[in-house]
């Protein structure tokens, strides 16, 4: 503990947000990144050093919501035509991708939200509002107050650990597993959706 501190001490306080803000936000790009693992971090850090937990908040939030915003742009502009020709097709069909945007229009509000608080789905879901022609301003807002609810959240239990990296990291792990857990289930019927629908009769 006390070396890793030290190592800590040793880094450029604006190395360190820049680093923490980097962390939270490519995780939208490269779901694999533990996104909630440097924000968490970022707040323990704010226990005890230079670091402050609302700057952490602000540079945490805004690239992490921005990039998910830009997945979306990205989505938004290439998705579509993906989808719609070559090996694209094989994995979503047309009539599929239909279903979808009338999926968001009625429960895409709530379906951002939520899923802003598990791992994995947060970074694919905006990319497919992106996909199915969302307008901005519904998935932003939604995608924003979440990612400020759960990334609050995390700064303040990291911050709660004070100098205990031991019960943080048992923490997010225990956390980590149930949000997992909840992803998985929440998986199941969009893949079944997907194998059931794959090849229906076009939507008139």
């Amino acid at each position: 503990m006390a070396d890793f501190l030290s190592f800590m001490d040793q880094i450029p306080v604006g190395f360190l947000y820049v680093g923490l803000g980097i962390g939270a936000a490519v995780e939208n790009v490269i779901p694999a990144v533990p996104a909630d693992t440097f924000v968490a971090l970022g707040g323990f850090l704010s226990a005890f050093g230079p670091l402050d937990s609302r700057l952490i908040f602000a540079v945490t939030w805004s690239l992490n919501v921005g990039s998910a915003l830009v997945m979306y742009r990205v989505g938004y502009t290439h998705g579509r035509p993906f989808f719609m020709q070559g090996w694209g097709q094989r994995v979503l069909k047309n009539h599929q991708m239909d279903r979808m945007a009338r999926f968001y229009e009625r429960w895409g509000t709530w379906a951002i939200f939520w899923t802003r608080f598990l791992p994995g789905l947060r970074a694919v879901v905006p990319i497919f509002a992106g996909i199915t022609q969302q307008r901005f301003g519904p998935v932003a807002v939604p995608l924003a107050a979440a990612s400020a609810i759960w990334y609050g959240t995390l700064i303040w239990l990291g911050a709660l650990t004070g100098y205990n990296l031991e019960v943080l990291s048992a923490l997010l792990t225990r956390t980590s597993s149930v949000l997992a857990v909840v992803t998985v289930l929440a998986l199941l019927p969009v893949i079944y959706w997907l194998w059931r629908t794959k090849n229906d009769e076009p939507d008139e």
